[in-house]
């Protein structure tokens, strides 16, 4: 195939991409499928304890897919104990002991397939792949600087920003030279063993939960609140069943300074936001999970003028455009936007289709389904019920709610104590569901398909209409008739009801 020429706007290329994550790479190859001439750059600067990667993306590499295997892996831990229930002859499961480095070995195999997969993919469409630190030069110049030291520059008629972003070290004494990241955690040589988790985002929770499904001590320290912007009380679920699981919370606290102890542990002082006093405790590892900053400084788009959000620093945009026309973004960078793989993957191809097919789609950035993987797990679409009650008012919105018992924990006896559900929906006929909230096993799985339900204007008289699959979790859905309102124990009484 013949090399793909640029089109006929005197530039180099049509498109060029800084950023080889989810969001970069899908506008990459849809503008490439269309006829143009693009190029994607892609530099991971180590993190302060070292780790570096491949192409992909945080996602790829040290998010979603890593991620999502450890659960996996603390999952079958789990499933240990529920096998010998169901007459699987194994040993005691206090003898079952997990291999770290196996575990890192296999997801670390795993995520080089899938960089030699992209990598392959990108020649194989005609993206021209450049392993170089990219930035702005002017609106239409991007600054090229390769790993060898050597620089380009590419001149392009439209520029995609897809840097995605990188976590968060607060400012205080020792957390940057004595803390790891998400950046970090799967690649670590050795099990972290006692680990502090800082911070209870959706990060932090799942970290804490499979460190803790493993067998280490696992402790989370909370400044505010748990899973701040998701409902808050399932949010309270999480948490609760966390707790009950051994993970420790360390709630109204901040860390105050890190000190490394002559044996290699970790000596944190913290300090409570109710009255100041400080504690301490040793720690093998302390993992930040604070937040994450995006890369907009580092390509300099602030100096050719692209608006950044003032605190945030991220781009604020209309439709994927920012305030410089030819200059795009994409994924985590945007301000106010969901900072999840798939929206960045969606937005990237329906932005390439308008660029290029005169597409006339727009990213929907509303109703978008997600799971906090905890090990019970957490899935929600649409709004929360505070958020509702705050758009709407208490007296519009309907919440029907309900605690379930999977038929898998029968056996086994594991507590479904915090396994509930809930929908929250406009109070008028024919109640249009606003959100749905779940915690229970395969979370992700279950809330998926409701996710393009109430994308098409799903209701209430339609899901109770909606005849369930038996026996399963998500059936559990069809069968709420129990509102928060009417004050019915909403504890379930048997299963086949």
């Amino acid at each position: 195939m013949a090399p793909v020429q640029a089109g006929s706007h005197g530039f180099d290329y049509d498109l060029v991409v800084i950023g080889g994550g989810s969001g970069g790479l899908a506008a990459a190859k849809e503008a490439v499928s269309l006829g143009k001439k693009v190029a994607v750059l892609d530099f991971v600067d180590p993190s302060p304890r070292g780790t570096t990667w491949g192409l992909g993306g945080t996602c790829v590499n040290v998010g979603c897919i890593p991620k999502k295997l450890f659960h996996q892996a603390a999952l079958l831990g789990e499933s240990l104990h529920d096998a010998g229930c169901f007459g699987w002859n194994i040993p005691e499961r206090k003898s079952i002991s997990l291999d770290w480095a196996k575990l890192r070995e296999s997801v670390q195999n795993h995520i080089k397939s899938v960089n030699w997969v992209l990598r392959v993919e990108l020649r194989d469409k005609k993206v021209e792949y450049i392993n170089a630190r990219g930035s702005l030069i002017d609106t239409h110049t991007v600054h090229a600087k390769l790993k060898n030291g050597s620089e380009r520059e590419l001149k392009t008629e439209h520029v995609l920003l897809a840097m995605g972003g990188r976590p968060i070290y607060p400012d205080i004494p020792g957390a940057v030279e004595n803390c790891i990241t998400s950046d970090d955690i799967f690649s670590l040589p050795e099990a972290p063993g006692k680990t502090l988790v800082i911070g209870a985002g959706y990060i932090g929770l799942e970290c804490a939960g499979f460190l803790n499904e493993f067998g280490m001590d696992a402790t989370v320290m909370v400044r505010s609140t748990v899973l701040r912007g998701f409902d808050q009380q399932m949010a309270g679920l999480i948490s609760e069943e966390m707790k009950s699981r051994g993970v420790k919370f360390l709630h109204k606290t901040v860390p105050v300074r890190m000190d490394k102890q002559a044996d290699g542990k970790i000596k944190v002082t913290w300090k409570s936001l109710e009255n100041n006093s400080e504690s301490s405790d040793l720690f093998d590892t302390v993992l930040m999970a604070t937040g994450r900053r995006p890369l907009t400084l580092e390509v300099k788009a602030d100096q050719v003028g692209v608006k950044l959000h003032p605190e945030s620093k991220k781009v604020v945009s209309e439709k994927e455009l920012t305030n410089i026309p030819n200059i795009f973004a994409v994924g985590d960078i945007l301000e106010g936007k969901p900072e999840l793989t798939p929206v960045a993957i969606q937005a990237g191809k329906l932005l390439a289709q308008r660029l290029y097919n005169n597409g006339k789609i727009e990213m929907d950035y509303d109703n978008v389904a997600t799971t906090v993987f905890t090990p019970l797990e957490y899935g929600c679409c649409g709004l929360s019920e505070e958020e509702a009650i705050r758009r709407h008012g208490d007296d519009n919105i309907e919440v029907y709610h309900a605690f379930y018992k999977p038929t898998e924990f029968f056996v086994p006896q594991r507590s479904p104590a915090r396994c509930y559900m809930k929908v929250v929906c406009l109070r008028a006929a024919p109640q249009k569901v606003l959100g749905m909230h779940y915690t229970g096993p395969q979370g992700g799985e279950v809330i998926q398909g409701y996710a393009a339900a109430i994308k098409m204007g799903l209701t209430m008289e339609v899901l109770m209409d909606t005849v369930g699959i038996h026996p399963t979790v998500s059936e559990e859905f069809t069968r709420l008739w129990i509102t928060k309102r009417s004050g019915i124990d909403p504890t379930p009484q048997s299963c086949c009801s």
